[in-house]
């Protein structure tokens, strides 16, 4: 692999001449915290993908972060949030029924 020209970011992008270089965006990694959260109804990962998700969005909106993974940061998001709540859903499923197999006296 070859190593950047001195003076260019990063990402190998030139940021046009009077412009202020931004920042590579991270779309794909909120997107795959997303799915990871939906599938394994996983708060910490949901959560994370919200976080991430609407930080990205409001740098994206700002002219910080660079607009080409705004569909792939706003999709990642989404299931963020979807996968927060079902990862509640779950959570409160599990201590329900771990509530009524108490009351029932199932374990002992």
């Amino acid at each position: 692999m070859q190593d950047a020209p001195q003076g260019t970011p990063q990402g190998g992008v030139q940021p046009t001449p009077g412009t202020t270089p931004v920042k590579p965006h991270r779309g794909g990694a909120i997107l795959a915290l997303g799915i990871i959260g939906i599938c394994l109804t996983c708060l910490i990962t949901g959560i994370i993908a919200w976080v991430m998700g609407k930080n990205d969005l409001a740098e994206m909106s700002a002219g910080r972060m660079d607009r080409e993974g705004y569909s792939l940061t706003q999709a990642g998001m989404i299931c963020g949030i979807i996968g927060t709540f079902l990862g509640i859903l779950s959570s409160a499923y599990i201590l329900f029924v771990i509530f009524i197999s108490g009351m029932l006296g199932v374990f002992g």
